[in-house]
């Protein structure tokens, strides 16, 4: 079982890492279709960018060993941002399919973080 729950973490977390990284590099570079999402959804593209800087960063604490609280706070700064997405998304009333990265990405984080080693938590953890 613990195999199982390891490779089910690194496998939820390569996911997120993936999506996390080349999507806050593109706020962060302001890719054009980023930049369209940022003004359907009524946000300057100055706060792309900031999001953007902050997935990065979050993508690198949770990959580098050690640091668990660092690793908690981006876990919780990933999830609040993807959760904050949908509803955006959801407020503005996009399509359907506008909600799937949102929804994808909330449920990869939570997967990484449930399945994450103990190496990986913070002291006195579930």
């Amino acid at each position: 079982m613990e195999k199982r729950n390891v490779i089910l973490y690194w496998v939820f977390t390569a996911l997120v890492s993936f999506g996390m990284l080349f999507s806050g590099m593109a706020q962060v570079i302001s890719v054009p279709e980023m930049a369209e999402i940022a003004v359907s959804l009524g946000y300057p593209l100055y706060f792309f960018k900031i999001i953007g800087v902050w997935k990065v960063l979050a993508v690198v604490a949770i990959l580098v060993p050690g640091f668990p609280l660092i690793k908690e706070w981006a876990y919780a700064g990933l999830f609040f941002v993807m959760s904050g997405a949908l509803v955006s998304h959801l407020a503005c009333g996009h399509a359907f399919s506008e909600l799937l990265g949102p929804v994808f990405q909330t449920f990869f984080i939570l997967g990484s973080w449930y399945f994450r080693p103990a190496n990986r938590r913070m002291v006195g953890g579930r």
